[in-house]
């Protein structure tokens, strides 16, 4: 107040709103008003000025018994309640909010789990498109990304040595296994994806000469349908070789593992997308097939166990590893995402101890990727792979077990530059599950869970599944496998390397691991 008495200018302006807002409650009122006057308004056209209006009769008056039912007998949503129609719209655009966003808002480097940066790269290889960019990197390459170290003096890209790796040799397995390629098709079950997306997929890896991981969906039928070389994944649910109460069942196994097609056996202890939880496989995804291969109902979710009912500590673990070993004869590996340095510590001594090892070990980042898990468990269980990878390595080398087992590394690692981290890291070969998916045309809609994917790849809806095409999806991931290996040998020869095994810590740029590799 002045001393006049008078308000001054400034305390009057500051209780004026000087934003633009909407009174959301006025506006309702005023628009389920509208509503019931239009029903009116178009009655009386249809009857004084044309017959015609009363379609719109019809449709004004099924809106307003709709609304009347949301406003004044339902008790189950709030906002309904109170806003009626309006509200509708409402969840309507929230639902279709992350199509807005992708297509309309988001940038090319923004969204999650990939940009469109990082998916239409993907989209390139698999096309055989050149994939070259103009004006330099979208990237901010900050204190958290990773890159590979040049050399003045690069390797020539012509001669590059050929890839191999065996798995089975160190352990004196029957049946050993050597890939020829570094790019594996990770784990991804009949079930969460349909059966022609599995037969793309199988079909593609075949003509890339790659391994592909069934995942943990019970006989894979569909896997081997098309020839490719198979890694079988046993789950904590052991479906396709358990008994009526869980448990292994050894006769199961041993015939699977005769299949000439199953090269390898996986058993997953955890995964980065949901560690220290089983599997999940919602109940609209469940068809009859499934059901049978899975050897479960189809009225409810498929809840796998959160562990193997045979691994309760270290030694019982290791036993049995030596007891698929055994019965498979086929090389058998593991498969986590890191938690406790001490456990897996305490792991590794119980191996040398029984002087059991597994043939390889499959570290799951925490980005890891799932068909269906809790936000809790995806957002805030496990250990990044970048971060595990090193730890995993340490403690291999401090109980001498190095040369006793070879890693496997998978989480996000859709392109070159990420896969040569990794295996700078310590990884044999390397897995990706997303890559592959996008190769076959997935556009990242986020609703594998629910049955209703829109280019028919983890849905079970024939009218979804029409448009894939298996032989053309087939040729994509195969262009999409050989477009990474050649890759990877073009930034190897940047390097000035000319094989993967001569990678290390010192070829790459690692800021987040604060200082290591620098």
């Amino acid at each position: 107040m002045t001393s006049g008495g008078a308000a001054s200018p400034s305390s009057t302006f500051r209780n004026l709103e000087t934003r633009l807002t909407v009174n959301l409650d006025r506006v309702s009122r005023t628009a389920n008003v509208a509503l019931v006057l239009a029903l009116g308004a178009s009655f009386l056209m249809g009857h004084y000025v044309s017959f015609y209006f009363h379609f719109l009769t019809v449709s004004l008056l099924l809106l307003n018994a709709v609304n009347f039912y949301w406003r004044h007998l339902q008790a189950r949503h709030t906002l309904l309640a109170n806003y009626g129609f309006l509200a509708q719209v409402r969840y309507l655009l929230e639902s279709i909010g992350p199509e807005l966003r992708q297509y309309l808002f988001a940038n090319d480097s923004e969204e999650r789990p990939f940009s469109r940066t990082e998916r239409a790269e993907v989209y390139r290889k698999a096309k055989g498109i050149d994939s070259s960019g103009a004006f330099g990197t979208q990237r901010d390459l900050d204190s958290s990304f990773a890159t590979l170290r040049h050399s003045f003096f690069p390797a020539e890209t012509s001669t590059p040595s050929a890839f191999e790796v065996s798995f089975g040799g160190q352990q004196d397995c029957p049946h050993p296994y050597t890939a020829r390629h570094p790019v594996f098709i990770s784990a991804m079950s009949y079930g969460s994806l349909g059966w022609k997306a599995v037969r793309a997929l199988a079909r593609g890896a075949r003509k890339a000469g790659i391994p592909m991981n069934t995942g943990e969906g019970g006989h894979p039928k569909h896997h081997l349908a098309e020839g490719a070389d198979l890694i079988f994944q046993m789950g904590t649910a052991k479906f396709g070789v358990r008994t009526a109460d869980g448990q292994l069942d050894d006769d199961l196994l041993q015939a699977l593992s005769a299949h000439d097609q199953v090269k390898m056996v996986e058993i997953k202890l955890s995964q980065g997308a949901k560690p220290g939880k089983g599997g999940l496989l919602p109940k609209e995804k469940i068809s009859e097939e499934i059901a049978e291969l899975r050897g479960v109902p189809r009225d409810r979710d498929v809840v796998s166990p959160a562990f193997h009912p045979e691994c309760v500590d270290p030694a019982s673990t290791v036993a049995f590893i030596r007891r698929v070993q055994e019965v498979s004869g086929l090389p058998v590996g593991i498969k986590f995402c890191l938690g406790r340095d001490s456990e897996l510590q305490q792991l590794v001594r119980e191996m040398r101890s029984q002087d059991v090892f597994p043939d390889w070990i499959t570290v799951d980042g925490a980005e890891g990727g799932t068909g269906a898990a809790p936000l809790s468990f995806m957002d805030g269980v496990g250990l990044p792979l970048f971060q595990a990878l090193p730890t995993v390595q340490k403690i291999l080398a401090e109980e001498g077990a190095t040369g006793r087992t070879r890693i496997l590394a998978s989480g996000k690692l859709i392109d070159a530059r990420r896969q040569l981290v990794a295996m700078a890291m310590g990884a044999s070969a390397t897995y990706t599950a997303r890559g592959f998916m996008l190769a076959l045309g997935c556009i990242q809609a986020l609703q594998c869970n629910q049955n209703t994917c829109p280019v028919g790849i983890t849905t079970h809806d024939p009218a979804l599944q029409r448009g894939l095409d298996i032989e053309e999806k087939s040729e994509r991931v195969a262009r999409y496998a050989r477009a990474l290996c050649r890759e990877q040998g073009e930034l190897l020869a940047a390097m000035g390397v000319r094989s993967r095994p001569e990678l290390d810590l010192s070829t790459v740029h690692l800021p987040t691991l604060d200082g290591v590799g620098s």
